[in-house]
């Protein structure tokens, strides 16, 4: 289906399914980019060669994800059902003792307890009972262990949601991405009851990306962008993930027609269906209130979320839209849309917290350099190795890649496995780490910062930051 793109005022768009060897290498070689299959955009040149280079890796990397899709997805199946059938039979040693007397517990994969490999980084199932409600930190913390279960299995969640914090389970959710043409964003809604009287607030949790989802990879590592009159431009490959339709763009609303068809039926698109939950929630109950989440991937599905409801002056939205708490985000849009985002964020009362811990190699990307003019925007809460916390306008060594900054960030992963064996001391039981998380911290001495990635430190500090640092003051 061609899709007309008259809905923004420019565009830059790349297309891996018409990826030929000669477009390719043309593309790189070549300034003119007005007839490349692979590139779709007004401007019929391309004068920097650092920019056409970063087309052309993504496309590649786009390429070659959909290629091994379905081997990468059977090797993170069978990684797993490993881990799982390590937990269900006590270990590796319980494991080998019950193959050898053929009481080998096999794990269901959509039961409450079958974790899944993200979650397998951070098992933490309860709240921190320290933190209560009326703490400055208590929508944070809740947001990120909301982030946390998004990974997990539609059961794994409920059971965690009803019966580990006591709050309502509201659902969990496929929904289709119009571009990939399948269902690849994901999301759970949750009630928390804890509050006195009618007061409530609903849990919106965008899932992130999970390591063997050539999909969800694709929407990363996709750099192609929308502009929008008077707002700026936005990753394309995130706002496809939310919802965003061919020819369309965002239309305020969707016709019947145009949800269903014989090639995809019953299709739901993320950001229609949850602002149609969310209408129905709040129309319920005038004191409810709701935050929106996510972690990696999920934390920018969260901020687009709100920046589409500004798009459509979702006025009732916005202004019961308490937070949006966003961990390990990627950067989503260029300059001018941090800008328009900001005022919006002002304007409606809406606190939106970026957190980054260490070195994050996802919260460092895409890059903030001329050739892919992507930026952040908005408070950032930085915490160090030590869970030492600062509000910044920028993470250190914003964009990753730089001599000084790798030698930093091999002593930084260094020093966190040595934590990873003293923070149970220091901080308590409920902070130890298993051996997974320790044997995946090694990485971080060959590639700094993807450890720091983990759910397992954004949860530890949401729960060790200093208070005044989540204050309504921000």
């Amino acid at each position: 289906m061609e899709c007309d793109k008259r809905f923004s005022s420019d565009y830059m768009l790349l297309n891996h399914e018409e990826l030929s060897l000669s477009d390719l290498f043309r593309l790189l070689f070549s300034s003119d980019v007005e007839k490349r299959k692979v590139v779709d955009s007004k401007e019929n040149k391309e004068e920097s060669f650092e920019r056409r280079w970063l087309m052309f890796v993504s496309i590649v990397v786009q390429k070659t994800l959909q290629f091994f899709s379905r081997p990468l997805s059977f090797v993170g199946s069978c990684i797993e059902m490993w881990l799982g059938l390590l937990s269900s039979n006590g270990g590796f040693g319980g494991l080998l003792l019950n193959v050898l007397t053929g009481k080998v517990v096999v794990p269901d994969k959509e039961s409450a307890t079958f974790v899944s490999f993200i979650g397998n980084f951070d098992k933490r199932t309860e709240l921190d009972k320290s933190i209560e409600r009326g703490d400055p930190r208590y929508n944070a913390a809740l947001a990120m262990m909301a982030a946390k279960a998004s990974y997990e299995n539609p059961i794994y969640i409920q059971t965690i949601v009803n019966n580990h914090w006591q709050m309502e389970f509201l659902g969990s959710f496929d929904f289709w991405n119009e571009y990939q043409n399948k269902a690849t964003t994901q999301a759970f809604l949750m009630r928390d009851t804890t509050q006195p009287g009618e007061e409530e607030t609903i849990v919106v949790s965008f899932r992130g990306t999970e390591p063997f989802d050539a999909d969800a990879w694709c929407s990363d590592f996709d750099i192609s962008w929308y502009e929008f009159p008077g707002v700026g431009r936005v990753h394309g490959g995130f706002m496809k993930a939310l919802g965003l339709q061919k020819s369309l763009g965002w239309p305020k609303t969707l016709q019947q027609q145009e949800t269903h068809s014989s090639a995809r039926p019953n299709c739901k698109f993320s950001y229609y269906e949850i602002r149609e939950m969310l209408r129905e929630l709040m129309r319920r109950n005038d004191r409810a209130k709701y935050v929106v989440t996510g972690h990696s991937l999920g934390g920018a599905l969260a901020v687009l979320f709100a920046a589409v409801l500004t798009f459509h002056g979702e006025e009732m939205l916005l202004e019961r839209m308490e937070g949006i708490y966003a961990f390990g985000q990627p950067r989503v849009g260029d300059a001018k849309f941090g800008e328009y985002m900001k005022g919006k964020m002002d304007e409606y009362g809406i606190r939106y917290y970026r957190f980054v811990y260490g070195y994050d190699i996802v919260a460092r990307l895409p890059y903030d350099n001329s050739a892919l003019m992507f930026k952040h925007f908005g408070t950032c809460i930085y915490f160090d190795r030590n869970y030492q916390a600062q509000v910044v306008v920028e993470e250190p060594n914003k964009n990753y890649f730089s001599l000084m900054g790798t030698l930093t960030m091999i002593w930084n992963a260094m020093m966190e496995i040595i934590r990873s064996f003293t923070i149970c001391r220091s901080h308590g039981e409920e902070y130890r780490e298993g051996w997974f998380m320790r044997l995946f911290r090694i990485m971080g001495l060959l590639i700094p910062g993807v450890p720091a990635h983990c759910p397992q430190d954004y949860v530890n500090s949401t729960r060790l930051g200093p208070p005044h640092l989540f204050s309504s003051s921000l």
